[in-house]
């Protein structure tokens, strides 16, 4: 009798341990993943850990090509044109993927906490701090040349033979259509920021169709001019200074249009809408720029 009781006894006292070691394997799995959820999705620092991305590296070898094939193409290579074309499309779809990736990682990751959007901030303020030194250089070369005109120019600004664009046409109505899409996009802004979304869309089309035929003016300015790239230092800053001019609101016109199928997509909202701003900081910096353009180029140097 005894020996049966102790008997059953030892086995609830069996069925026990078994019943605790479950319950402590459980808890224990239970604690590590809990522990690798932390470690995962949880960090002690506000900044973005940028995951393994190919387009850096992808981009940089793309412009490599770029560059080369241009120099190449500009030394009248036999096809290098060819190649041109396929690094400038190679060029674009990679930059592509990347701001998409950037879009992704913003919109629906979370990434873009208030440091990595100071960051970014901070970023985009240097980088058209950059494009000023770069217009810098050309407004340098212009009027080292406007200034002191060698006798290779006449001795005389514009130089002899070259009718310059009259400021007061084409020119003065592109100011006044750049300087209104300036507005426009100010006043996008200012509607996204109080949440009004129809606003926000309408001053963004606005701006776009400004922005389009501010470049359209400018292709029929230099399809009408009496003078060309070629026509010695007055053809040269003129054509290069206001080409890049026109090639930075062709960006700055995509760059726009990218933020306004996030507006429409409902990506940017009244409190986060890092990319627009950008766009609207490098928009006001393309006005500024043609300012002095006018002033200068246009106005001074006729």
């Amino acid at each position: 009798m005894k020996y049966e009781i102790w008997n059953m006894k030892y086995e609830i006292w069996n069925m026990k341990y078994e019943i605790w070691r479950k319950i402590a394997g459980n808890y224990k799995k239970k604690r590590i993943k809990m522990t690798n959820l932390i470690r995962s999705n949880f960090q002690d620092h506000p900044f973005h850990l940028v995951s393994p991305s190919p387009w850096p590296l992808y981009t940089s070898l793309c412009l490599l090509n770029l560059t080369t094939s241009a120099a190449l193409s500009m030394h009248n290579f036999n096809n290098s044109y060819y190649i041109f074309y396929i690094s400038l499309i190679l060029v674009i779809s990679s930059m592509s993927f990347w701001f998409r990736d950037i879009i992704s990682e913003g919109t629906f990751l979370g990434d873009h906490t208030l440091a990595v959007q100071k960051g970014l901030n901070l970023g985009i303020i240097l980088f058209i701090v950059s494009e000023a030194l770069f217009f810098l250089a050309i407004f340098w070369a212009f009027f080292h040349s406007a200034l002191t005109p060698t006798v290779e120019l006449g001795a005389q600004w514009p130089p002899i033979g070259i009718e310059p664009v009259n400021p007061f046409e084409l020119p003065l109505l592109n100011t006044v259509i750049l300087l209104s899409s300036g507005a426009t996009v100010t006043y996008a802004h200012h509607a996204l920021i109080h949440g009004e979304r129809k606003g926000a869309l309408y001053g963004s089309i606005a701006t776009i169709l400004l922005a389009i035929i501010f470049t359209a003016f400018q292709g029929i300015e230099y399809s009408v001019s009496s003078f060309t790239i070629s026509d010695g230092a007055f053809g040269t800053c003129f054509f290069f200074s206001t080409g890049f001019h026109g090639f930075h609101v062709i960006i700055g016109t995509i760059f726009l249009g990218v933020a306004l199928w996030r507006i429409f997509a409902y990506h940017l909202t009244d409190n986060h809408h890092l990319g627009f701003e950008g766009g609207i900081l490098y928009w006001h910096f393309v006005d500024v720029v043609w300012l002095f353009l006018y002033v200068s180029i246009y106005y001074w140097g006729s």
